[in-house]
C-alpha cells in the first residue's frame, strides 16, 4: 500500500468521529497497538528532537524498504506515533524522502493537536527522512 493510501485511511477513520473527543480517544487506542521498544533501544540516540513528551524511533531494515518503531511516554504521542511509523514503514528510502512533510494537514488534526504535538510530529518525520537518507 501506497503512502498516500495509508495517509487516506488514516484521513478517513478519522473522520468518521465528528467529537474531538472521540478522535482523541481514536489516537488514544492506536497507540495501544505499538510493541514496547527494548530498554536498550530506549537510549538518547534514539529520542526524537522537539517533542514535548518523550519518543524514541528506532529503523529497521528490510531488503529495500524501512521499517520504523518507536514509543512514547505520553498516550496520546503514542497514538500520534502509530500513525506516523505505519504511514513510513515498509518503504522504499526514495518513496519517504519525497513526501510532503504536511501529514498533520493532509490527516486534518492541525486544528486538535497542540503546536507543540505538531512540532513533536515533525520533528519525528525530519527523523524518519534524515534515516531514509542514510546510505
Amino acid at each position: 500500500m501506497s503512502i498516500e493510501k495509508k495517509i487516506e485511511e488514516f484521513k478517513d477513520d478519522l473522520e468518521l468521529f465528528d467529537d474531538e473527543l472521540e478522535k482523541y480517544q481514536f489516537i488514544i487506542d492506536l497507540g495501544k497497538k505499538l510493541s514496547p521498544l527494548d530498554e536498550k533501544e530506549m537510549v538518547e540516540e534514539n529520542l526524537v528532537q522537539g517533542c514535548t513528551s518523550k519518543v524514541w524511533l528506532v529503523k529497521d531494515k528490510k531488503n529495500d524498504e524501512l521499517i520504523f518503531r518507536a514509543d512514547s511516554n505520553a498516550a496520546i504521542v503514542k497514538g500520534l506515533v502509530y500513525i506516523i511509523t505505519t504511514i513510513f514503514s515498509n518503504e522504499k528510502k526514495d518513496d519517504i524522502n519525497t513526501l510532503d512533510i504536511n501529514i498533520l494537514d493532509k490527516l486534518n488534526l492541525t486544528e486538535i493537536i497542540t503546536p507543540n504535538r505538531q512540532s513533536g510530529v515533525q520533528g519525528m518525520i525530519k527523523k524518519i527522512k534524515e534515516y531514509a537518507k542514510e546510505k
